[in-house]
């Protein structure tokens, strides 16, 4: 199982050795950081956030509890209270945790908290296409697809196209009925 705690300044170091090259960064967060990751940069970014009833944006680390061990990043963010929507980003997986179904069940207790304490009607991602294990684990966690916005980001002089999923709150209901 897989539990959100709400990121802090302790977690800083951590994620900043998990983002260990320019590549990984970008695919993590897009442009909204250059490298290397820093604790100032952290810092802004943990500005507002996690405060229910007032925040648009909330950051988790995610913990095994099996192990109580940090295994894992995510965020849900661009809150609207008026579409009653909000977006997953910046999901990472500690590189040693991969290929454990880890994703997904991070990706649940994110929805988890969008539809039920939040009462959002949808939440959706996007992805860049090249990544088919996160793919995957959105598809096997509900996430439909919706779309792609072909070549939105050029890196090193390639470009990357990202990957449209969402799922809306009688889908995430309908999940939690069949399990």
């Amino acid at each position: 199982m897989i539990r959100l705690e709400y990121f802090t300044p302790e977690d800083f170091s951590q994620l900043i050795t998990w983002i260990d090259s320019p590549h990984l960064l970008m695919n993590w967060a897009g442009p909204m950081f250059n490298f290397p990751l820093t604790p100032d940069k952290l810092d802004w970014y943990l500005q507002d956030t996690n405060h229910l009833g007032e925040s648009d944006v909330f950051i988790f680390r995610a913990v095994d509890t099996t192990t109580e061990a940090v295994v894992g990043h995510i965020s849900l963010g661009s809150l609207s209270q008026k579409n009653s929507s909000a977006r997953i980003s910046r999901v990472f997986i500690a590189p040693e945790q991969r290929g454990r179904g880890l994703a997904r069940r991070m990706l649940t207790e994110a929805l988890r908290f969008g539809f039920e304490q939040l009462h959002l009607h949808r939440i959706d991602l996007g992805v860049y296409d090249f990544n088919e294990a996160a793919i995957r684990a959105y598809t096997r966690a509900g996430m439909h697809t919706e779309g792609c916005s072909r070549d939105i980001l050029r890196y090193e002089g390639e470009y990357w196209s990202l990957v449209e999923m969402s799922m809306l709150d009688h889908e995430w209901r309908a999940r939690q009925l069949a399990h």
